[in-house]
This record gives structure tokens, sequence and C-alpha cells, in this order.
């Protein structure tokens, strides 16, 4: 769609959308990020700032607290955090390495919830974030057990490369959604990142895939052997909690 033929709330979330996780812009920068004029650009951020949803600091411009709070009420991050967190928590007290939950949101993985200690390595999730499901292990998993319809949209489009890792051939991935069917379990090497691995399981509930937990290990003490005996246990666990809740 054109800029010019975007409405103020098409605009706004354009806006809203340019900002990185934790970081402050200044109002050229939003400017250009959005491709909208330096005049509109203006007027949107202040109306935003009025609202709460954008913070203004001296020059620079960032995502406001009220966004944040409209963020804890959404519905699905709200219950299936709270029911995930117990099971994150042990995994995280097992493993001592990062812990991700991620929903599916179009050819995306979402991280709901991510749990790490202080000598964790740098990754690129953030809470809130995405990344393609192609290159990362829950957006893996969170594939294998998509509808066929869903797979082969993805496996036809082009594939992000994030490090020389990526995989870009569909014909490679689709070798690998077979084994995570198979195994019930998703790895990816230094596909997302260099220098880090993660193993993750899905989440299932009456057969269907509705998250996936991974644990996020650095290249030189990455064991998968080890690892998924523990992420198949708090997958299971969580998907034999939520689908109790859900017949009640």
């Amino acid at each position: 769609m054109k800029r010019d033929d975007m409405s103020v709330l098409q605009r706004s979330a354009l806006i809203l959308e340019a900002f990185p996780g934790g970081c402050a812009l200044t109002l050229a920068e939003v400017s250009t990020r959005t491709g909208l004029p330096r005049s509109t650009t203006h007027r949107l951020l202040v109306d935003l700032a009025e609202l709460g949803w954008i913070m203004r600091i001296g020059n620079t411009f960032e995502l406001g607290m009220a966004l944040f709070e409209l963020g804890e009420r959404v519905g699905l991050k709200h219950r299936l955090r709270t029911a995930a967190l117990p099971f994150m928590q042990d995994l995280f007290a097992v493993t001592e390495q990062t812990v991700h939950l991620a929903v599916r949101d179009g050819h995306d993985a979402v991280y709901v919830e991510k749990i790490h200690g202080h000598s964790s390595f740098p990754l690129p999730s953030q809470i809130g974030g995405r990344l393609p499901l192609t290159c990362t292990a829950v957006g893996k998993a969170l594939l294998a057990l998509e509808d066929p319809a869903v797979q082969n949209e993805i496996l036809a489009r082009p594939f992000r490369r994030f490090t020389p890792q990526s995989i870009t051939d569909p014909r490679i991935l689709s070798k690998e959604l077979d084994s995570i069917r198979r195994t019930g379990v998703a790895i990816e090497r230094e596909e997302a990142a260099l220098g880090g691995c993660c193993l993750a399981a899905p989440v299932l509930v009456s057969k269907k895939v509705i998250a996936a937990i991974s644990v996020s290990v650095p290249k030189a003490s990455f064991n998968p052997e080890l690892l998924a005996p523990a992420v198949r246990t708090a997958t299971l666990a969580l998907g034999r909690l939520l689908a109790r809740a859900s017949a009640e």
C-alpha cells in the first residue's frame, strides 16, 4: 500500500512498528524507517506521545509504557505465559541456559517469554520480538506440525539469511521438518546467530501445536542428547496442563 493511501491509524501503526526493542530513535530516523514525510512523522509522534504510546526523551523518541501495559493484557500472552512460566523456570534450573516460549504469527515466531541468566550469550530474540520460522528452533518446531498448506506457503517463499549457516534451500528445511515430526524436537545450529545453538519442542493441545519452548546454548557446550529429554518433558507437561484447563 502506498504511504499516501494510508489512514492515520495505519501510519501510526507503521511508526510504532519502526522502533526496535529497547531503542530510541530520532525524528529523522523514524521518518527514514517509515518512509513518511518528516512533518507527518512529527505530528503523529506528538499525538502518540499524548496517548502515552510514545515517550520523548530530549531529541529522541521511544515506545511508551502505555504500550507495555496494553501488551500485558493480551489474552494469549497472559494465559500462555502464566501457565508456561513454572515449566520454563524448571527448565532453566536444570540447564542454566536461556529458555524461550514462542508462538506462530504468520511466517514468524513471536517470543512471548524469555528467561536468561547473568552469563547468557547475545541472542537476537527478545520478548515481543519476532524471527522467521525458518531459522529458529522454536520456529521449526511450530512449523513442523502446522497444516500442509501453511508449510507449503512458507517453503515457497525466499528464506531470510541471518548467518552463513541459515537454511535457504526449501528442500533442506522440508527434510528437517520431517525429522522433527519423527523425533519431536527441532535443532538450530548457528542459523539465527553465530556461536549459538538451540533445541526446541512443540507444545500440543488436542494434537494441535499452539506454542514451542526452546533452550539456547553456546555452540561449544551444545549437547542435543542431554537437552532433548528436558525440553520434551517441559512441553509435554505444559500441553497436559493447557488441555485440562481448556476442558474445564
